[in-house]
């Protein structure tokens, strides 16, 4: 494999990096100065940040570099939503954001938008899944929670291909952030996640790029037990308002009366089997086979519809982009 640094395909799109930032005094002066020269504007957003961090960057000195400052802090969705709103404003198309805690390496910025400019997707976003050494870097825990968080965003989203959701390292088109529903994009820790579920509701195209992270010795703020006790009750929203959009509002097919009929079988199956169960216990004597066979298949029939739903759900991923193409081959950068 190469270890050349890949270049983006032209260098007519401008380009924009967001760098939330909160507390990072240690690593923002080091992230900004790795930023490539190709990039045509870098903001940082300073969350409201407790230490240092806004005079280092203040005393930064690059005639592209905009510092945007948060009285109060907003979290890293919020630090993101003034981040692409001042990337708008100056013109960028292609709108790149990187952590300011210096996990990620700017020299696979162009493996990020290359996709966009190719018109392969509207969102590109990190896979550190996809890089198995370095995978075996990232601590055990992190592993775990990125698993399991990765099967309900799948199914929240309509992502279905996607893995490691909670990676920051991300391109967007503009195109496809001025087609989100802003109100839908949570502020917190959740950010990442609420952009999939937006992203999929304009049936923007995400791609993943395999991506390692640098882990040192920072202090990732995302927590298992926020996972544990946040995600699960946003994400059944997500999941919930987006079969209805989908499938119900926007659409109704087959897979509509999939996500309908396969509960109500279900649900009847176990209520006259529990019931029937019940009332043999009592009297001692064993249901009948009639009785059994009313109450399993329908379960089974439910289970049937309910996985060729997601099978068509699966299927319709979205694959063409909402954005023109950007390429320009007569001016590839060399």
């Amino acid at each position: 494999m190469s270890n050349q640094t890949a270049q983006p395909l032209s260098h007519q799109v401008p380009i924009a990096v967001v760098i939330p930032a909160f507390n990072v005094e240690n690593k923002i002066e080091s992230v900004i100065q790795k930023i490539p020269s190709y990039i045509n504007h870098i903001i940082v957003v300073n969350d409201a940040s407790r230490d240092t961090t806004r005079k280092i960057v203040e005393s930064i000195n690059k005639p592209n570099l905009y510092l945007i400052n948060h009285q109060k802090n907003q979290g890293v969705g919020g630090a993101m939503i003034s981040g692409y709103t001042k990337a708008t404003e100056l013109g960028a198309e292609i709108i790149v954001k990187i952590d300011g805690d210096g996990q990620m390496d700017a020299r696979k910025i162009p493996d990020l938008i290359n996709p966009i400019i190719e018109k392969q997707a509207d969102y590109t976003k990190g896979n550190r899944f996809l890089h198995s050494t370095q995978l075996l870097k990232m601590p055990f825990l992190r592993r775990i929670g990125n698993w399991n968080l990765t099967f309900l965003v799948k199914s929240a989203s309509g992502y279905w291909p996607i893995f490691d959701p909670a990676n920051g390292f991300t391109a967007i088109h503009v195109n496809a952030w001025n087609a989100l529903e802003k109100k839908q994009i949570a502020k917190d820790f959740f950010f990442e996640t609420s952009m999939l579920i937006a992203l999929r509701k304009i049936s923007a195209v995400v791609k993943d790029i395999q991506i390692p992270a640098i882990y040192n010795d920072e202090d990732s703020s995302l927590r298992i037990s926020n996972i544990l006790l946040t995600f699960p009750a946003r994400l059944l929203s997500g999941f919930l308002k987006r079969i209805y959009f989908q499938y119900f509002l926007y659409n109704f097919s087959f897979a509509s009366l999939a996500f309908i009929l396969g509960p109500v079988f279900i649900l009847f199956g176990f209520v006259w089997g529990g019931w029937y169960w019940h009332q043999s216990s009592l009297s001692g004597i064993p249901a009948t086979t009639g009785t059994v066979l009313i109450a399993v298949l329908p379960i089974i029939l439910g289970t049937q519809l309910l996985l060729q739903g997601i099978a068509i759900d699966i299927d319709s991923t979205p694959s063409n982009c909402i954005h023109p193409d950007l390429i320009d081959n007569n001016n590839p950068l060399e």
